[in-house]
């Protein structure tokens, strides 16, 4: 099996090392937090000169790790295991949200910060330097961030990104492109031969996994709406809704919901860190505005697979793959409205708004994006620009294409950046 080294996480992790804060290592199951922490993070630690008894290392998703899931035993064998106060240990805890508390064993009342209470006194001990990884956004709540008084520090991983699935490609890089829209990035579809045997995988992996875990957590048994809901998410990938258009619809086919369901399970989805939602952004107004959104699947190979590979659309699924690189670069990504007012043909003005597919900020960099399947003519690309011809900021304009050459700046000033190109250079946006 190929390694595959994920330096840009691991190196958040080093980073972090020793800072006095809990690291928290999220992102959806399967995307390889874990190797990230006891694989490669545990390497460094041994390279580094860490003796191997120093390092406390245990998951909870498995046989091994099952009666920890009471924070109480949890806590005995951690305190046993930091035998001596003069030596630095590190604590790696993998998939905390199975553990639960000693009173629901026991059927008594739940006391759902038991858990937090023993990674705080944890972080009371200088002697010891704490990772955890989660799979659900609950465990980054408010409350539970209150709970570590301020001292969670999280480090989100993606699925793959094209450049790191490239890593351990065979073949030229169209080639992997392909693959990667079809299957997209999770690490043990690299381990497949055959396409039946990664269909497989995907789809097994989100109805017994992903399904199941929202299903379970949110006691959903029996219940059609969640399952129609990925469907309709999963065929209209980068289309703006809303809670209330997607109820509308389902009353129309005989299912009935209403609009705070549909957003109750739109948030379990996202809590389960399954599809994430990108927010529409007024550029010239500088203001949210609350609806509709666009949603995308944390990677596209369990999107498609959800759809048993039937639509395997390339404009949508590049969108929604560019999203996913913005997001693991680190920044902040929205869907940019321009508003302008144009003459209609009986020469009265309508007022129109023009989208700009994502608004990427970090810090005070902002870059404005476009994503195109192909610009075959002057035509569309004056399409693709039209948004961005009405911006009147400095900030740099970008349309990545499918189908385009060597990186450019047209006559307008905006670069114009091939899909491969733009996915495989992290720095692309400073071209």
């Amino acid at each position: 099996m190929q390694i595959i080294k994920r330096d840009i996480y691991l190196q958040k992790l080093i980073d972090r090392r020793e800072n006095g804060s809990i690291k928290i290592v999220t992102g959806i199951r399967r995307c390889g937090k874990s190797f990230l922490l006891f694989e490669l993070f545990h390497r460094y630690l041994l390279d580094d000169g860490v003796p191997e008894q120093n390092i406390i290392a245990l998951s909870l998703d498995g046989e091994s790790g099952k009666p920890y899931r009471d924070p109480f035993k949890l806590y005995e064998f951690l305190r046993s295991s930091l035998s001596d106060p003069k030596q630095m240990y590190y604590v790696l805890l993998d998939e905390v949200q199975f553990a639960i508390t000693h009173d629901e064993l026991h059927g008594k009342s739940k006391d759902p910060l038991a858990l937090y209470d023993i990674l705080n006194e944890l972080l009371g001990m200088r002697n010891v330097d704490v990772y955890v990884t989660g799979s659900n956004s609950k465990f980054l709540s408010t409350d539970v961030m209150t709970e570590f008084r301020g001292r969670g520090d999280e480090v989100r991983v993606y699925p793959l990104s094209f450049s790191e699935f490239m890593s351990a490609y065979s073949s030229d890089r169209r080639s992997g492109f392909a693959e990667y829209m079809l299957y997209g990035g999770l690490p043990q579809i690299m381990n497949f031969k055959t396409d039946e045997q990664k269909a497989s995988y995907l789809s097994g992996l989100f109805r017994n996994t992903y399904g199941k875990d929202v299903i379970e957590r949110y006691d959903l048994r029996g219940d059609d709406v969640l399952d129609a809901l990925v469907d309709i998410l999963a065929s209209s990938v980068g289309s703006l809704t809303n809670p209330k258009k997607l109820a509308d619809s389902f009353c129309s086919h005989g299912i009935k919901t209403n609009s705070n369901t549909i957003s109750s399970y739109i948030r379990y989805l996202q809590d389960a860190f399954v599809i994430s939602q990108a927010k529409r952004y007024d550029i010239k107004g500088k203001r949210y505005i609350d609806t509709p959104s666009k949603y995308y699947f944390t990677d596209v190979g369990l999107r498609n697979a959800r759809l048993n590979f039937r639509q395997v659309e390339q404009t949508h699924l590049l969108e929604n793959i560019i999203y996913n690189e913005l997001l693991a670069r680190g920044f902040n990504v929205d869907v940019g409205v321009v508003e302008h007012r144009a003459l209609d043909k009986k020469g009265k003005y309508l007022s129109k708004k023009l989208e700009v597919d994502f608004v990427c900020n970090k810090g005070y960099q902002r870059y404005y994006v476009q994503s195109a399947f192909a610009i075959p003519d002057l035509e569309k690309m004056k399409q693709e620009q039209a948004a961005f011809d009405r911006i009147d900021d400095s900030f740099k304009k970008v349309i990545v294409v499918l189908d385009g050459s060597l990186p450019y700046c047209n006559d307008s000033g905006y670069l114009i950046i091939n899909a491969l190109d733009f996915l495989l250079d992290r720095n692309s946006l400073n071209l």
